[in-house]
């Protein structure tokens, strides 16, 4: 993690707390992914759900205008999802830039991305 930038934890906790707060925006792109996901559709609850118990396994410090990482949980029903969130600190919001269920033959244990 760069010098000055929000720890895995910290980030994760301010995104956990946004959800919980109900101050959470999706993206466009975000909304069609989760419409048009291949595994089937994706419901708000199911992004809460994975978000709440879930875990940054890629951080992305450098993204604009906000750091944003990659979250993996799984739902309610054992469904696993990645949420690629952000954290804008200025309006204290999550921002889900997209959601999608990861395809096993590209992903080792969901957490790692197959070489």
């Amino acid at each position: 993690m760069v010098k000055g930038t929000r720890t895995e934890v910290e980030m994760l906790t301010l995104i956990q707390w946004s959800f919980r707060d109900e101050k959470v925006v999706y993206s466009k792109h975000a909304r069609d992914e989760m419409e048009m996901e291949e595994f089937g559709e994706i419901k708000e609850r199911e992004v809460y759900e994975a978000v709440s118990n879930g875990k940054v396994i890629e951080d992305y410090v450098d993204d604009e205008p906000y750091p944003s990482c990659l979250i993996y949980g799984e739902t309610d029903r054992s469904r696993t999802l990645h949420v690629v969130c952000a954290y804008a600190t200025d309006e204290e919001l999550a921002i889900v830039i997209t959601v999608y269920q990861p395809n096993p033959m590209k992903w080792i244990n969901y957490e790692r991305r197959k070489s």
